[in-house]
């Protein structure tokens, strides 16, 4: 019973239950092939979960250091010199967070003020404009560029003002697929220039990119870099997203802000877990081979789906594929993804959620990090239709 509803007042009035909760649970109600919500339904590495338990049974239960445990934070540091010849100190430069989520959610909370100003690209994942709501800021969508999802950054340029105080980036991007090139962060780096705005580097999917493209960190541009707060995720690369390890990177000055928030969200997180990455790390091969790895399943599920009516919208990461439906049906994006869902038996995300305004291109997102069974029988169903 509400005694005193007039003594509430939402924050986020416009925001309802994320949508990837919503398609699961629908996919749940009607036994659908749940291809929406961006989990593996394959298991974990053995040795990693042998990891763990050998941590837990080991005593290795109790807080672990608020950054993070110092062997995980020098492994990072070490694959990070390895991959992007980029140099971050483990003792001030990096922080393990309850996944990325939290990152970007403690990075915006710690650096956006009332009525500042933060450039988002939509479609943008759906944590960015709450978050940034939440910490009294501006979101400031900039919508990527059909068909190919590319950012204008003439455009970007001109939405850039004295209160600018962020731009948040994401490559591989979610949900589109699509990478940012060299060239798009030299743009980034030149627009920012003699400037106090901040960048979000959202790379969860860094170690996910596909024929034969090499990621492109911010941690690869020195300037950039020395602005920038970079996030990523153990959850996307070891298929445990349930475990929600994720990791932030950024200068001195900017992670002891960072840190100073971070304290007061979780303080610190998973123990054992981070012992267990820590040594699985060492290995290069346990991330260096997960590019191949999904591009099989992409490659699989689009030669599955190629006798369909959908349209590919080419993917060149991550492990989602954006399809078209216009050659199928008129209706918008979420009308179409519920009833096939409740008709067919197939659950998606219309791409018209990830954007603040109502958009309808007639696309939807399918994850495609599941066991090939799971894909084969999804796309004997889209076949169909």
């Amino acid at each position: 019973m509400d005694l005193f509803p007039e003594l509430i007042t939402s924050k986020l009035p416009q925001t309802g239950t994320s949508v990837f909760a919503v398609m699961t649970q629908l996919a749940n109600e009607h036994n659908a092939i749940n291809l929406s919500q961006g989990f593996p339904d394959f298991p974990v590495s053995d040795e990693l979960i042998n990891l763990v338990y050998e941590n837990m049974k080991a005593g290795n239960n109790q807080y672990a250091p608020m950054p993070g445990l110092p062997s995980l934070r020098k492994a990072i540091a070490e694959k990070t010199e390895f991959l992007y010849t980029a140099s971050y100190d483990p003792e001030t430069e990096i922080t393990l967070t309850a996944g990325a989520t939290q990152a970007i959610f403690t990075a915006i909370t710690a650096f956006v003020r009332e009525n500042d100003e933060v450039i988002v690209f939509e479609p943008a994942y759906d944590s960015y404009i709450p978050a940034i709501k939440l910490a009294g800021g501006v979101p400031i969508c900039s919508a990527l560029k059909l068909p190919d999802y590319h950012i204008d950054w003439g455009e970007v340029k001109k939405l850039i003002s004295q209160r600018t105080k962020m731009i948040i980036i994401n490559s591989p991007h979610n949900p589109t697929g699509t990478i940012l090139s060299a060239a798009d962060l030299m743009q980034l780096d030149k627009i920012t220039r003699n400037t106090g705005i901040l960048v979000i580097s959202d790379e969860v999917y860094e170690h996910i990119i596909f024929d034969g493209y090499e990621h492109q960190s911010v941690c690869r541009f020195p300037r950039l870099a020395s602005r920038s707060l970079v996030m990523c995720s153990f959850g996307k690369t070891f298929h445990a997203t349930g475990w929600k390890m994720g990791y932030c990177m950024a200068p001195e000055n900017l992670m002891k802000e960072f840190r100073k928030t971070h304290q007061f969200v979780v303080f610190t997180v998973n123990t054992p877990v981070q012992h267990a990455i820590a040594q699985y790390i060492k290995d290069k091969n346990n991330y260096l081979n997960l590019g191949s790895f999904y591009q099989e399943k992409r490659d699989y599920f689009l030669k599955l789906i190629s006798g369909s009516r959908f349209k590919v919208i080419p993917a060149s990461g991550t492990y989602f594929q954006v399809l078209d439906y216009s050659k199928i049906s008129e209706e918008p994006e979420m009308d179409f993804a519920v009833r096939l869902t409740k008709e067919f038996g197939v659950a998606s995300v219309p791409n018209s959620y990830f954007y603040n305004k109502p958009q309808n291109h007639q696309t939807l997102r399918f994850c495609f990090a599941k066991s090939n069974e799971t894909l084969e029988k999804a796309a004997e169903i889209l076949c169909r239709i």
